[in-house]
């Protein structure tokens, strides 16, 4: 059984990780190439590997407090932006799309987390950890496309030609290297709790 001592440092510890993270989001996501209404970033790819490196709970602590700080007006949101205006807006779906696919693939990683005892396994783990955030993303779309449509009054088919389909290959790159890259940082985050 952990002392009382561990325990408070390692609830210090990941506190300090969720603000890390935290600031790492606000850092990555004004950083956008605009090619449409939804601009290619590297948020995704930051918001997967945050669940393996803190786990799911804190990662999701750390995207509720990005959103935050976007909401209070700080330009944290892609092409430097920030307020409610682009929470609100079309893309605004998007945004808040990152809690729900936290969420999801965080259930699918955590799940698979102590699976690992062969490499068939191993490999099974992460299978599902990628279908899970393959699901989670899925979701992701699903919301910001609901939310564009209905801001903008664009067709389904025209928001998903838009919005979705030119994300899909960047998403499964995103979503591949999350799954090699992840484990290893769970490992080291770890290892210092």
């Amino acid at each position: 059984m952990a002392s009382a001592k561990t325990v408070q440092r390692n609830r210090v510890f990941m506190l300090v990780m969720t603000a890390l993270t935290a600031a790492i989001f606000c850092v990555v996501g004004p950083v956008s190439l605009p090619i449409g209404p939804v601009p290619i970033s590297l948020m995704t790819l930051v918001l997967y590997i945050s669940i393996y490196a803190i786990g799911y709970k804190y990662a999701v602590v750390a995207c509720v407090l990005y959103l935050l700080l976007g909401l209070a007006g700080l330009p944290v949101f892609s092409g430097f932006a920030g307020g409610f205006g682009k929470l609100v807006g079309p893309t605004g779906g998007y945004l808040i799309g990152y809690v729900p696919m936290m969420l999801i693939g965080g259930l699918f990683i955590s799940a698979m987390a102590e699976k690992k005892t062969s490499t068939k396994r191993i490999i099974v783990s992460r299978f599902i950890e990628a279908l899970g955030l393959i699901i989670a993303t899925a979701v992701l779309y699903i919301l910001g496309t609901v939310w564009f449509v209905i801001s903008t009054g664009t067709p389904v088919g025209a928001a998903l030609m838009l919005c979705v389909v030119p994300f899909l290959p960047g998403d499964l790159v995103k979503i591949a290297i999350s799954v090699i890259v992840g484990p290893g940082l769970r490992s080291l985050t770890n290892h210092f709790q």
